[in-house]
């Protein structure tokens, strides 16, 4: 679980981050699902972009993804979503306590 100072430090990073994934009509499936992991698992911080023609809200899809990820939502504006997960064997982001 992050605490309010880690998440504030998420979001300040995931400003410079760009989309790299978009979720569409499709909704959210096993190979979206396999493309944020892999994601996670390089850059620990992801950011997606849920497109108008999505089934789901970005709150709910944000839900499902973290839940499918074992993963921390960090924040979602508008139809931006930031995902958080630590990678244990080489942490790429050091998180304050």
């Amino acid at each position: 679980m992050l605490t309010s100072k880690q998440r504030a430090a998420l979001r300040a990073m995931s400003n410079g981050v760009e989309s790299i994934l978009q979720v569409g009509k499709g909704g959210v499936g096993q190979q979206l699902i396999q493309q944020v992991d892999d994601a996670l698992e390089a850059r620990e911080l992801v950011k997606l972009t849920v497109l108008e023609t999505a089934p789901e809200t970005a709150r709910e899809l944000a839900g499902t993804l973290a839940q499918a990820t074992r993963s921390q939502v960090v924040q979602v504006i508008g139809r931006k979503v930031v995902l958080y997960r630590k990678n244990h064997e080489k942490p790429v982001i050091r998180l304050p306590k």
